[in-house]
């Protein structure tokens, strides 16, 4: 029997049927095994690199990175109005009742993406002029501490100033806290909790907000430090985990978390912040810290802090440990203070033991490095009247005010012998605020990155210049539009302190380079406030992410169908028709072997046939 023609029908449609002659059919299916499989791997490399290109780095993870810093460059650049109109935009509010005044400051984001591994956008919400929505009162809410029923008309005009700013469909879906800092701090528990009761009782029935009891509290110095923490980081973009080659990252040892390598994610900023009245600091500490003393341990409990800012607490890639003190007395106005106490305790006692009557008069000056040269001015009260005259001396400034610090000789320790755990100098980063962005900027002109000789440097030469000289240079405009005559005054001492705090307090280096005095953060004022409502919302996202898994579950078979949206589908296809084609392939080549094998035995029959021997 002999096949003469191959048929070339099961696969094609019917017009693309055709037949191949025996004599052709070997030259076609020649190819070796290893050609077969060379073929098959080029195929498979195709594919993979398709996979690559479409599901890989290619289009998910440059996508994302690239998602995350437009995020980050919206945010630090916004200022357009807030479009209302958008449904899918969500409204929160804090008001912060300081010891001065209250201020309602109004947030919005979008929507959550439904990535657990994202924080919520917060933004400040902007009005139609392009103006952050925020409002101010005065006095502090604490001066209704003797009329604590007054409390929820006091603070009525900042809610309904925010009430008109948000649409009113979305009033029951706004998040509201009510946070209380110093002013209500040093009030009697039983004065605090009247005045709390009293918002609580009143706001729901004049607010449609989402508000509890648990939205209207008194909030420790530790928890307004980790606020502003939490602000200037997320501005910073330091939460934003997907992080580009060369910029700074860190091994953190992740609290309460059982891997026992260490994560390494984005460097975050510490914070320094000297005001007139006290002194803060705030970084995050990445290594699990030990103690020199139970003592020493139970101290740190109340300065270390640890929170997931995420919405999983079974994720712990945005779990932070974060030491945070504040310092009373250690502002600069407040030690400038009890410097000037000091001296004039010092100087009666003196006085008093040598008979002599050093500052008591103005032809008499008691000499002060700490004032310009040649500057006149007077300390105490009229009873204790003192007359100065600044020296202008920077180096013996510093001396004098190192008592003033309260160093003690324990290990680990800072301003007046507080528990500070060790800063790892050579990969960290601080920002300086008001006090150390005035000191540098507003008279030395030396606002940004932090380099401590040449500050000295500047500092001692201002300080030995002449009053006068100074003056005519203030007359001149020579310095910052807000510097003033006191300023100008007390420049050289605030110089002084600021560098004792921060070298000498803080046990910075000298020759530490990362630092950066600043008065804002991409040109926005950061407000403890972004923080707060940043930790507080932190679970809102679970709400989107289970919205977003139903949608998904919903439209699951019209994706699963999509060649475009779902490659994996598109590649299994790929794989399933190339293993078809090699399957037929072989087995023509199995029927070509057979042809071949009946073509033989045929012809060999045929030629030796008669001489075949039947035994």
């Amino acid at each position: 029997m002999c096949v003469d023609r191959i048929s070339f029908s099961c696969l094609f449609p019917a017009p693309w049927h055709f037949s191949v002659s025996s004599q052709v059919l070997p030259r076609l299916l020649t190819p070796s095994l290893r050609q077969l499989l060379f073929l098959v791997l080029l195929l498979g490399l195709i594919g993979l690199l398709y996979l690559l290109l479409v599901s890989g780095k290619g289009h998910g993870g440059w996508i994302r990175e690239e998602n995350h810093f437009h995020r980050h460059l919206a945010r630090v650049t916004d200022v357009d109005a807030t479009d209302t109109s958008n449904p899918n935009l969500n409204y929160g509010l804090v008001v912060d009742c300081g010891s001065s005044g209250s201020r309602v400051f109004v947030y919005c984001w979008p929507r959550h993406n439904g990535n657990p591994h994202e924080l919520l956008d917060i933004r400040q919400m902007r009005d139609q002029h392009r103006k952050p929505v925020v409002m101010k009162i005065k006095p502090g809410i604490s001066e209704l501490a003797k009329t604590p029923e007054k409390a929820s008309d006091y603070i009525y005009p900042l809610l309904s100033f925010a009430a008109q700013h948000i649409p009113k469909n979305k009033h029951q879906e706004t998040p509201l806290y009510i946070l209380c800092t110093a002013g209500m701090r040093i009030l009697p528990e039983s004065q605090q909790e009247a005045l709390l009761e009293d918002l609580r009782t009143d706001i729901p029935v004049n607010f449609n907000f989402l508000f509890s009891d648990s939205h209207v509290e008194v909030i420790s110095g530790k928890q307004e430090g980790v606020y502003a923490w939490i602000g200037i980081n997320f501005v910073l973009g330091r939460f934003n985990h997907v992080h580009n080659d060369g910029e700074a990252v860190v091994e953190v040892n992740v609290p309460g978390s059982d891997q026992q390598e260490a994560q390494v994610r984005k460097r975050t900023a510490g914070v320094l912040d000297m005001g007139g009245v006290s002194t803060q600091i705030a970084y995050e500490v990445p290594k699990t810290v030990s103690f020199a003393s139970p003592q020493q341990e139970e101290v740190a409990k109340n300065l270390l802090a640890e929170f997931n800012l995420g919405c999983d607490a079974h994720r712990t890639e945005h779990v932070y440990r974060v030491y945070v003190s504040t310092f009373l007395g250690f502002g600069g106005n407040a030690a400038r203070q009890r410097y000037e106490e000091s001296v004039i305790k010092n100087t009666a006692t003196r006085n008093k033991l040598l008979g002599q009557r050093n500052g008591e008069t103005a032809d008499s000056p008691l000499l002060d490095p700490c004032l310009p040269a040649d500057l006149q001015d007077e300390i105490g009260p009229s009873t204790q009247k003192l007359y100065l005259r600044g020296t202008g001396d920077f180096d013996q400034c510093r001396q004098i005010l190192q008592p003033f610090l309260n160093r003690t000789n324990e290990t680990l320790t800072s301003l007046s012998g507080v528990y500070q755990p060790a800063i790892e100098y050579g990969n960290s980063q601080f920002y300086g605020f008001s006090e150390f962005y005035y000191c540098t900027e507003d008279v030395l002109r030396m606002g940004g990155d932090y380099n401590a000789s040449k500050y000295a440097q500047a500092a001692k030469s201002y300080c030995s210049t002449q009053w006068q000289t100074l003056r005519e240079r203030f007359d001149s405009g020579l310095y910052a539009s807000h510097a003033d005559l006191h300023r100008l005054k007390y420049q050289c001492f605030k110089s002084a302190w600021m560098y004792e705090v921060l070298h000498s307090g803080f046990s910075f280096p000298a020759n530490y380079k990362n630092l950066k005095t600043a008065l804002l953060v991409y040109d926005k004022e950061v407000q403890w406030t972004l923080g707060a409502i940043l930790y507080r919302t932190r679970f809102l996202p679970l709400r989107d992410i289970q919205q977003e898994s139903l949608k998904a579950v919903h439209s699951h078979w019209r994706h699963s169908f999509s060649f475009v949206n779902n490659h994996y589908l598109f590649l299994a296809c790929f794989f399933i028709v190339l293993l078809s084609i090699m399957l037929y392939l072989l087995r023509l080549r199995r029927i070509h072997r057979r042809t071949a094998q009946s073509s033989l035995d045929i012809s060999t029959g045929t030629s030796h046939g008669p001489g075949i021997i039947n035994l």
